[in-house]
């Protein structure tokens, strides 16, 4: 109990240090923020597009090939460097990741880390601004985790992390979030007219319904191999479809972990498919990655359920 307890309280650290006062919040910033939900519904709207257009093979591949690279710059970028610093890379490969995953639709890095350190920092508690267990359950916390939340006041965070407000690049695609999103928009549309427009579109509503399962199911069902004091669970299928973000009990457990495909069987370690990790590892064999933080397997092991 009292390693878990210590745990506990160096994870609150980690999030209190990283998230600190936005500097003198103001009108412009929150209205640029506001275009982003805006975007996201307008692409669940362009992907009945293709109830009339169809969707060719090729459009096919390029929405696929689009949810697959975004998704990556949202896991390996967006959350493991930008957010929990559980690696780290040259300045270039986290602007352009940034890029990536602003063009998914996913806000902007400062809006994003600020975000996600206040669900480490409450989790599940009425504080929490995506938790399906409170203030409401049931299907009425499903929708405010999954999508809801965006729609009231928690949207805009009150505070930003210091770190990324002090950097121009990252500041700059904070606030111009939506123009990676138009601008990708406009090439799918040069590529492969309306259909591909479709294909972007559709390509972009499941990203984003596929990410928010971390709120939401991941908080819902699965297990529970590690002790983290919230209702944060490993969850294989929503793993699948986010690329490895699913073993979210143990990133609770252990949020600076770079690799989250952990679990544990009868007090054993055991590793779980986890590609965001193997992108990551891929970036430290070409140069681009380095410090790469694991948790030993007596770390592990101490912090198992009861």
């Amino acid at each position: 109990m009292a390693s878990v307890r210590a745990g506990t309280l160096r994870r609150v650290a980690h999030c209190r240090e990283k998230l600190l006062p936005a500097p003198h919040p103001h009108r412009l910033r929150r209205r640029l923020h506001a275009v982003g939900p805006v975007l996201i519904g307008a692409c669940h709207l362009g992907s009945l597009s293709l109830l009339f257009t169809g969707l060719s093979l090729g459009a096919a591949l390029w929405g696929l090939a689009l949810y697959l690279v975004r998704m990556l710059a949202t896991t390996a970028i967006y959350h493991r460097l930008l957010t929990h610093r559980s690696y780290r890379t040259p300045a270039p490969v986290l602007w352009v990741g940034c890029l990536v995953g602003a063009s998914a639709g996913q806000m902007g890095p400062s809006w994003w880390k600020a975000h996600h350190l206040e669900h480490h920092r409450h989790g599940d508690t009425v504080a929490d601004p995506h938790t399906p267990l409170k203030p409401v359950r049931g299907w009425r916390g499903f929708w405010r985790s999954q999508a809801g939340w965006l729609l009231g006041p928690a949207f805009h965070p009150a505070t930003l992390p210091a770190d990324v407000e002090a950097d121009p690049v990252l500041r700059a695609i904070d606030r111009l979030h939506f123009l990676p999103l138009l601008a990708l928009a406009a090439l799918s549309w040069q590529l492969g007219g309306l259909t591909w427009l479709g294909a972007f579109c559709l390509s972009t509503t499941l990203l984003f319904h596929g990410v928010a399962t971390v709120n939401s199911v991941a908080h819902l069902a699965g297990e529970q191999p590690f002790a983290t004091g919230d209702a944060s669970r490993n969850n294989a299928w929503v793993a699948l479809i986010t690329l490895g973000e699913g073993w979210h009990n143990l990133h609770h457990a252990f949020p600076r972990s770079v690799r989250q495909g952990f679990t544990l069987e009868q007090g054993q370690v055991r590793r779980l498919p986890d590609p965001t990790y193997g992108f990551v590892r891929l970036l430290q064999m070409l140069g681009m990655a380095r410090e790469l933080r694991i948790p030993s397997e007596r770390a592990l092991q101490a912090r198992g359920a009861a």
